[in-house]
């Protein structure tokens, strides 16, 4: 959602930037409630839940998925954008708490001559209406992280599956609640992590798939990424980010870089995030550099950050695997995901993308990635690449979508589901427990309820 106002009734108007911070301070607030009581049910005994499925869940396949879209701002027009290019969806309903951006996507939908989508611009809660009335199969969202939840919740409701952006949740309650509306009512519930469609995370897939790398050992994975100048930002994420940071501390954002590692050493699918235990620096990069561009005496320069600037989490899963998961938003830095994998053969690392594996590689040497992009791309970019090509993130958003539509419309299970959007989300309270109690090893629900250990390795989907 973006824009500089907002309507909320007839006679109400309020600046947009104040709306979406009480909205961040209000759900933030709520959400460290909970974490001060401790009060998640982090076990589905307490929950009083049967095991999980042990088949993945596929719906009866859709031959024109309808698409009610939630938060056509930056991410989500450039959805829409991916959408309307690929065959066998339609957009036909768009929300957004600014009436101009529902009307910008109404005015694109028309001009690839599609009919005009449905608009829904009165509140921030418009989206219910939106998922009561309207003739839809898939409501998508890209919304504030808080907001996530209760648009997917809507939707599933009303008999329409949910799409969201990451993460799925913020606390083990919302994850939970998410598992337990998707089985109960039958509707898929995904998370699209794009960064799981990157070309070297899918050529890293494909090498694990074929035993390159030897059984795995070690993974690490992060989300490294400069956004001081976005979370002071008066428009986009920095109407509601910065929130986050003051309220927060922990591994806020670990999907991008967990996502890819944990497919590939199948968590939920053979192996499951067993514990954690998380450590956070102190916090100095936000009062640094609100104090060099606003001033030293400017009130954002003085506040108190709760975040800290670098987050360092440790998981191991049932089978011993260990996985490194950073979070540094706060510091001067090249972006990164780091995004490494070690086995018994060898280890592949990214940003930039280097491999080694042993009795291949020259002793002791890396070697580039373009030789082995010869031999083990991934056979979903190998059929995708030039129609993803201009689409964001280097292609890889074109890649998630089209492959959410194809599985839709062919009846067939999704590549990531409710349990991967539950346990890969499940990190960012987990990590704030940990370090509220002086880093203690914090145990991972099981979502699958025992599932994980009978549910197949997902394969090399192709187009």
């Amino acid at each position: 959602m973006s824009g500089d106002e907002m309507k909320l009734g007839p006679s109400a108007n309020v600046n947009r930037r104040d709306f979406v911070k009480m909205g961040a301070i209000a759900g933030i607030g709520a959400a460290l409630g909970s974490l001060a009581a401790g009060a998640s049910a982090q076990d589905a005994a307490s929950r009083n839940l049967p095991p999980g499925p042990e088949t993945p869940f596929a719906a009866p396949p859709i031959p024109e998925v309808k698409i009610g879209y939630v938060g056509v701002g930056g991410m989500g027009s450039a959805h829409c954008r991916n959408l309307l290019k690929i065959e066998g969806c339609r957009i036909a309903a768009v929300c957004d708490i600014v009436p101009a951006k529902v009307l910008a996507m109404q005015v694109a939908v028309q001009a690839l001559g599609h009919p005009k989508p449905a608009g829904y611009d009165k509140g921030p809660h418009d989206f219910e209406r939106m998922c009561a009335e309207a003739d839809l199969d898939l409501v998508y969202t890209a919304t504030p992280w808080e907001w996530h939840v209760p648009v997917c919740l809507a939707a599933m409701k009303n008999g329409k599956h949910a799409a969201t952006e990451v993460p799925a949740a913020v606390t083990l309650d919302h994850c939970w609640e998410l598992v337990e509306t998707s089985e109960k009512l039958k509707k898929h519930c995904v998370m699209m992590e794009n960064c799981c469609y990157g070309r070297a995370e899918m050529m890293m897939l494909n090498m694990v798939r074929k035993g390159v790398m030897g059984e795995l050992l070690h993974g690490e994975c992060g989300y490294l990424h400069d956004l001081r100048g976005l979370k002071f930002s008066n428009s986009g994420e920095g109407l509601w980010r910065l929130q986050h940071s003051i309220d927060r501390d922990g591994n806020l954002y670990p999907t991008h870089g967990l996502g890819p590692i944990a497919q590939c050493m199948d968590v939920n699918r053979g192996d499951q995030f067993d514990y954690m235990v998380s450590m956070s620096s102190i916090s100095r990069g936000l009062n640094l550099w609100a104090e060099k561009h606003f001033g030293a005496d400017d009130p954002r320069a003085k506040k108190t950050y709760k975040l800290g600037d670098i987050n360092v989490s440790l998981i191991r899963t049932k089978k011993g695997r260990t996985i490194y998961v950073v979070h540094d938003c706060s510091s001067p830095r090249p972006y990164s995901r780091i995004n490494m994998l070690q086995g018994t053969n060898g280890i592949f690392s990214d940003y930039p993308t280097r491999i080694y594996i042993e009795g291949r590689s020259p002793n002791d040497a890396w070697e580039d990635a373009e030789i082995f992009y010869k031999e083990f791309e991934h056979p979903l970019w190998k059929q995708m690449q030039e129609k993803a090509a201009g689409a964001g993130h280097g292609g890889m958003d074109f890649m998630e979508d089209y492959r959410l539509i194809k599985c839709l419309r062919e009846g067939k299970p999704l590549d990531l589901d409710v349990y991967d959007a539950a346990a890969w989300s499940a990190v960012t309270e987990l990590s704030e427990r940990s370090l509220q109690n002086r880093s203690k090893s914090m145990d991972f629900p099981d979502f699958t309820r025992g599932a994980w250990q009978k549910r197949p390795q997902l394969g090399l989907v192709e187009a």
